[in-house]
This record gives C-alpha cells, sequence and structure tokens, in this order.
C-alpha cells in the first residue's frame, strides 16, 4: 500500500524533476565500442595510438556519441581512425571498469578494405597473428583477443 502510494506520489511529479533526480542519485559512466578485427588470415588489427599510456598498442574503438547505436559508433571510429569499412559485426563481451567509469562493448569484426591511419590519435595500424602480438598490449585485452579467436562468440541464454 505504502509502495503504490509512493510510485502514484513519484510519477505526479514534473518528467524533468523525476529526470534530475535520477541523474543525481544515480552513478554516470561513459560507453566505450571496442573492435577485434579479424582478417581472413586470422590476423588481428592492433592500433598503437599517441595519447594511450605505455606502449600505446591497443584494440581499435572508442567512445559511443549520444543517440549512437554501439555498433554504428565502432564502425564510425574505425573509419575515423584507420579509414576501415566493416564487413560484418558480432558483439562478443561487454566489461564495466570502475576506474575511470566506463562501460565497454567489445565486437568482433571482418574488415572490408585496409587499414590506414586516417587521425593524428594512430601511429601506426598493424596487423598481427594470436601469437605475436606486440609487446606492450594490455594484458586484459591480449586475453580478450584470444578468448575471442579461441573460443567465438559466448552467447548468454
Amino acid at each position: 500500500m505504502l509502495k503504490d502510494l509512493i510510485g502514484g506520489i513519484w510519477n505526479r511529479f514534473p518528467r524533468a524533476l523525476r529526470r534530475m533526480t535520477m541523474r543525481v542519485t544515480h552513478a554516470r559512466f561513459t560507453v566505450t565500442a571496442a573492435a577485434i578485427v579479424v582478417d581472413e588470415q586470422r590476423r588481428v588489427l592492433i592500433l598503437r595510438h599517441r595519447f594511450r599510456p605505455g606502449t600505446g598498442w591497443g584494440l581499435p574503438g572508442g567512445f559511443i556519441e549520444a543517440g549512437e547505436q554501439p555498433d554504428e559508433g565502432v564502425r564510425r571510429e574505425l573509419r575515423e581512425e584507420v579509414g576501415l569499412e566493416l564487413a560484418g559485426v558480432e558483439v562478443v563481451a561487454t566489461r564495466a571498469f570502475k576506474k575511470p567509469k566506463q562501460i565497454e562493448i567489445v565486437f568482433r569484426c571482418r574488415p572490408k578494405g585496409d587499414a590506414l591511419p586516417q587521425s593524428i590519435e594512430i601511429r601506426r595500424a598493424s596487423w598481427f597473428s594470436i601469437d605475436s602480438l606486440p609487446d606492450g598490449l594490455p594484458e586484459d585485452q591480449r586475453q580478450l583477443i584470444k578468448d575471442t579467436l579461441n573460443h567465438g562468440v559466448k552467447r548468454a541464454d
């Protein structure tokens, strides 16, 4: 009874006030899309980024823009970073990070064309076999690549 009363009062609040209350009381985070791009020879596209710490090696991807679907975001990022179109895109994993507050959607993709740096962010775009991933590639990304290539997409029931 009390819960129904509280729900009724809440639903009578102006929409803007409800939205503001939700924004203040709930965690805020960014959403990114990453790509494991696999060519016909089972090589993976790894980028050497200018602005990443360490060696700079990492998966291609970036922030999803407001109102953008995740698969559209990963396609846009690949075009912007290395001028690459994607022939196929499927979700292989989602990950949550505490620092920074971030949700990452990871896609397995097939390339359509060549990957050449197009952005100031990217120093180099190279293809690597699973056995010769570059030194300095973050361990979590290395494991994600190996899991994706060895086990394929893991679907939730």
